[in-house]
């Protein structure tokens, strides 16, 4: 399995905006040939589905993983227009996986056939600070152990299926006992919690710039904890900034990688020319 780590780094922002700038990447070009046995005069897209068939097939990897999620849970049983997807928000001492919001918001903790459960208990009691529902994402050969080590727990369970589809093996239970304001806080930007201290208050702090940060916390935290949970939510699910008409042109295959890129109308156009050009020329 060590042998693939390449591959955990080609379905990366870094590795595609390469691609899209200067139209080559020598990370890609080398998993094509260590992976792919393909002619020369083949497009990108068609080179970007094989490599992810390779994964499907090979290396269930936490990229194929998030955006098995993505694909399956916002754009399957939501939408792009009412729910809102988040990746790699620090929590606590954790960082969260995916997270997606619409009438509530759940974290998923992707727990790969690669990875081990070390901190799997550390982790679900940081997301609980911030979240009122939490979920483990894992293998069918992992269930078993994921469903011994959850047991009794208000956290529900997920399985990637061999055919790749999401299982939901167990519903996740809300638990709003352990919201902490100084966690949600400071995931918040600081247009964020200003908003929200405007809204309830109707009033920033007026204090020195030194003490602003602080006195802002102290607002915040003396919110009634699940009234300012629900302020929380609200300005999260506004972190979606998607060219939508753009988007949804995007192959399956990319679409948590653009997703999270921030794209604007000329970036897609860029990576739509790369993706119909022939590699190899």
């Amino acid at each position: 399995m060590s042998n693939n780590n390449i591959l955990n780094r080609v379905f990366t922002q870094s590795i595609f905006q390469e691609l899209i700038n200067q139209n080559e990447n020598s990370l890609f070009d080398t998993c094509v040939r260590k992976y792919l046995t393909i002619g020369n005069y083949i497009q990108y897209n068609d080179l970007i589905k094989e490599m992810y068939n390779y994964l499907s097939k090979q290396y269930r990897n936490e990229y194929f993983y998030k955006n098995t999620l993505l694909n399956k849970l916002l754009l399957g049983r939501h939408s792009i227009n009412t729910t809102t997807a988040l990746t790699e928000i620090p929590i606590s001492k954790s960082k969260a996986d995916f997270i997606l919001i619409n009438g509530k918001a759940v974290v998923y903790e992707i727990k790969t056939e690669l990875d081990t459960f070390d901190r799997l208990d550390s982790q679900i009691t940081d997301y609980f600070k911030a979240f009122d529902h939490v979920c483990v994402v894992t293998s069918e050969s992992q269930y078993n152990k994921v469903q011994k080590i959850l047991n009794g727990s208000k956290v529900g369970i997920c399985v990637l299926t061999k055919r790749n589809t999401i299982s939901t093996r167990k519903e996740p239970i809300t638990d709003t006992s352990q919201l902490d304001h100084v966690t949600m806080f400071k995931i918040l930007r600081k247009q964020e919690y200003e908003r929200i201290i405007l809204e309830y208050y109707g009033e920033l702090p007026r204090t020195v710039p030194v003490k602003y940060y602080k006195e802002c916390l102290n607002m915040f935290s003396n919110i009634e904890i699940n009234t300012a949970y629900k302020y929380f939510i609200n300005i999260l699910k506004e972190r979606s900034k998607l060219v939508k008409e753009e988007y949804e042109k995007v192959p399956y295959e990319l679409k948590f990688l653009m997703y999270f890129s921030n794209y604007n109308k000329n970036d897609y156009a860029k990576l739509f020319s790369v993706l119909n050009k022939n590699w190899g020329n």
